[in-house]
């Protein structure tokens, strides 16, 4: 077995920038052969001195033989905050999170660079598949990845959301939005450097946060299917699940010499690291809906200064010359609705805007994506839209009680492989395709039959 350090003399060192989390995020995702053990080693110590700065691991228990109960009692409080939301619900209270339905597909578009590497911290612990004391850990790691079954692999399910509601990110997001993928991939494949570091992480991030009830509630009133999110809920429980796993991994690998102390502090750094980036609550209330309409016509802009003809004029400008410079996309929309082109606060069919946009038959059927249709519908229909949803919804209506299946995966190729073969397809990078989700199915029967890993 090799670490990323052991092999960095032999890697190809790109010009990543270990303060870039974009970067980080992106080259260890897509090329970690290129990336060098000094530029992760860097990134990671950065983002350590980071979360030195946050308040004592908030919370943590001095004594680790504490840390069951300790998360348990979160997880009772959890439960009692939600039980409140719910009656307030109940009561005719409106949601807490989402304004609209833009909202929350906004809010899948930013949150996409952590999930879509869900449970990367902990890749390098199938390197360990000897030791015992690793099994919680790849346990865990193996269930993120769904045992290789593409229906219940997390990546593969998140991926599968985006693309359900074409709303994937189209262009790069603020750095911030990075930090937390980009520290799970450097965990990831440095962990054999920075073991305390993932125990700790792990340990933060497997707790079961008010966060996820709610917006798995609101996005199925929605109509969004939230079974990515409710399998967060079951899976990480204290009781079972991953939450337990973390604290007993902790333990097991606990170090029994003088270096206890040192790992324990080290470990509790790790736990702070989830503090860092740009966290669910901070993606949710940067939400402004006109805001975002105008920022995605202006990024839409330079590709339509030149597409339209020249036969309107709105306040003396032709379509032409209002997108032909920055900064005019708000007064562009005003002037669309002084022309009466948008009818704001009524149904989006009625604007000869939306009848130019909506449909196979409109004139710029395609312009625009599943995410950026449902910003303009959300705007246009404004107060229309929330009347209309407070005669017809049910929020406790569950609206996606069936799944459809994932297409079957093509027969197993990976019987076979060499151990070094088969784990480089359980990477972060890998193991969403169809060899990868093969690969870890293999390697799942074999631990679980406690045959030889070859």
């Amino acid at each position: 077995m090799t670490s990323l350090r052991n092999v960095a003399d032999c890697l190809i060192s790109k010009p990543t920038q270990a303060s870039d989390a974009v970067s980080i995020y992106h080259a260890l995702l897509n090329r970690p052969q290129d990336v060098a053990f000094p530029v992760v080693q860097e990134f990671l110590n950065a983002q350590l001195m980071r979360a030195k700065q946050h308040s004592d691991a908030a919370g943590l228990p001095d004594d680790l033989h504490n840390w069951a109960a300790w998360i348990e009692g979160n997880a009772s409080q959890v439960a009692s905050a939600y039980r409140e939301y719910l009656e307030g619900r109940h009561a005719g209270r409106g949601r807490k999170f989402f304004t609209n339905k833009a909202h929350a597909l906004y809010f899948l578009q930013h949150v996409a660079p952590t999930k879509l590497v869900d449970g990367a911290w902990l890749y390098d612990a199938v390197n360990h598949f000897g030791d015992w004391r690793y099994h919680n850990l790849i346990r865990t790691y193996l269930e993120e990845l769904g045992d290789g079954d593409p229906a219940m692999n997390h990546v593969v399910l998140y991926r599968k959301l985006l693309a359900e509601h074409d709303c994937a990110p189209s262009e790069v997001l603020d750095q911030e939005h990075y930090v937390q993928g980009a520290i799970q991939l450097a965990l990831g494949h440095a962990g054999a450097d920075y073991l305390p570091e993932v125990l700790g992480y792990n340990l933060g991030y497997e707790q079961l946060p008010l966060h996820l009830l709610i917006t798995a509630f609101e996005l199925n009133e929605l109509g969004i299917d939230p079974y990515y999110f409710t399998l967060h809920v079951t899976i990480d429980n204290a009781s079972t699940g991953h939450a337990h796993k973390a604290v007993q991994a902790a333990i097991d690998l606990l170090p029994t010499d003088d270096s206890r102390e040192e790992f324990i502090a080290r470990l509790r750094t790790g736990y702070m690291l989830n503090e860092l980036g740009k966290g669910t609550k901070a993606v949710i209330s940067s939400f402004e809906l006109e805001q975002e309409v105008v920022a995605m016509l202006e990024r839409k802009r330079s590709f339509g200064q030149h597409m339209h003809s020249d036969y309107c004029r709105l306040n003396g400008l032709t379509v032409n010359e209002w997108l032909s410079e920055p900064g005019r996309c708000r007064a562009f929309l005003a002037a669309l609705e002084n022309k009466g082109w948008i009818k704001r606060h009524e149904d989006p069919a009625d604007s000869r805007f939306w009848q130019l946009i909506d449909g196979p038959g409109a004139a710029m059927f395609g312009v625009f994506s599943g995410y950026e249709m449902q910003l303009l519908r959300d705007w246009i229909s404004g107060s229309w839209q929330a009347e209309n949803q407070v005669k017809k919804a049910d929020p406790f209506r569950a609206q996606f009680r069936r799944r459809a299946p994932c297409a079957e995966l093509p027969p197993t190729t990976s019987e076979g492989l060499s151990i070094e073969h088969l784990i480089a397809l359980l990477s972060p990078s890998m193991h969403s395709t169809p060899d990868g989700l093969n690969a870890t199915r293999t390697f799942s029967r074999q631990l679980a039959e406690g045959s030889s890993i070859r």
